[in-house]
This record gives C-alpha cells, sequence and structure tokens, in this order.
C-alpha cells in the first residue's frame, strides 16, 4: 500500500464551539465527564443517535484514524487519510451507563459490512470504536463478543469494527458537517441496523 503524505493545512478550521441541539460547547476540557469515539458510516447520522441522550453533555463530528495531521472532508471522503468518518461522544457516566452506548451503537448500523454501511462505499465509512479508557476497551469487547454470538444466530456475518485504546487523536469536522442533520432536518441518513437487538451487560 503506498501512503500518501498531506500537507498540513495553514487555514485554521472555522469552527464555532457551539452545539447547534442543545448550545453547550463542543471543544473544551470536560472535566469531570467521558469521552468515547464511534464510527457507524456517515457522521450526519450517527451524531444525532447520541446528541439527545440523557447523560450525553455534547457530541461533535469529527475524522480519526489515519495519518493526515489536518485531515479536511473532501481529503477523507476521497480516501486519501485513512480517517474514518467518527462522532466524539462526550457524557456523563453518572448520568448515563458506557453501556447504554454500546448498545445505541451496535443497534444503530451493521457492524459486519467491513469499509462500508450501506450504500456507503470506502475505508472513511468503516465501524470503530476508539476509547480513552481500559475499562471502555474491556466493555467494548465483551460487548462485541455478546453481539457477535446473536447475529451469527440471526444469519449475519463477522463483526468488523475496530476497537481500539488508547484513542488515536480526534479531528473537528468542518463547521458545515456539525449537527448536520439538526441544521438540515430533511438531509441524508445512511446508517441503519441489522435488525438484531444488542443486550450489553458489562459496566464501564
Amino acid at each position: 500500500m503506498i501512503m500518501v503524505c498531506l500537507p498540513r493545512s495553514n487555514t485554521a478550521m472555522n469552527l464555532s464551539n457551539t452545539h447547534h441541539v442543545h448550545g453547550r460547547p463542543l471543544r473544551g476540557e470536560f472535566s469531570g465527564l467521558s469521552r468515547v469515539v464511534f464510527g457507524m458510516g456517515c457522521f450526519w447520522g450517527v451524531e444525532r443517535l447520541f446528541w439527545s441522550l440523557p447523560g450525553v453533555e455534547t457530541t461533535a463530528a469529527g475524522y480519526a484514524g489515519g495519518h493526515a495531521s489536518a485531515p479536511t472532508y473532501r481529503q477523507v471522503c476521497g480516501g486519501d487519510t485513512g480517517h474514518a468518518e467518527v462522532v466524539l461522544v462526550v457524557y456523563d457516566p453518572a448520568r448515563i451507563a458506557f453501556d447504554e452506548l454500546l448498545t445505541r451503537f451496535w443497534e444503530g448500523h451493521d457492524p459486519t459490512q467491513g469499509m462500508r454501511q450501506g450504500n456507503d462505499v470506502g475505508s472513511q465509512y468503516r465501524s470503530v470504536i476508539h476509547c480513552h479508557t481500559q475499562a471502555q476497551y474491556e466493555a467494548a469487547l465483551a460487548s462485541r463478543d455478546a453481539y457477535q454470538e446473536r447475529l451469527a444466530a440471526a444469519g449475519h456475518g463477522d463483526i468488523t469494527t475496530e476497537i481500539v485504546f488508547p484513542a488515536p487523536p480526534f479531528h473537528y469536522a468542518e463547521e458545515e458537517h456539525q449537527q448536520y442533520l439538526s441544521k438540515n432536518p430533511g438531509g441524508y441518513c445512511g446508517i441503519g441496523g441489522t435488525g438484531v437487538s444488542c443486550q450489553v451487560g458489562v459496566g464501564a
């Protein structure tokens, strides 16, 4: 495989720090809160799955898992950076368990499709969980194994989700991609689950 080295952009990301849905910050230290990054296909629909969950402080669309230091949407969609389209989820573990986020993740897409999600084809649409703690990592692995049994029983193939700890750098996407389906309610959402329920029982 030939690695393409992309220059770092000299233009600072023009990104506000206000979530379009609830008005809380997109960026910050988030002291006392936890974070995890999910990739489930096109990040527009993925972000909407999480932003209104009780206990989720904020969400943001972005790119992660590749080799460019300042990826752009055009580069990522062109397959030039190795990044996946992902969503940062910042949550209060005293109000929502990591298990609940994992359930939303597994049931919200088809994790057996490899480098695609539905009609969206390419490595940027792959399924990923980027964990920020060892406990998250162990819980994610356990939930994957449990869900694989349920998927297999329903006739589905092997889960291809990348579960990574420690999480690689998260790069915020451009302003127009943040909370896209709140700004554009009739916009495209290509994600969809398998219809197989996920019962996660490992806390984190």
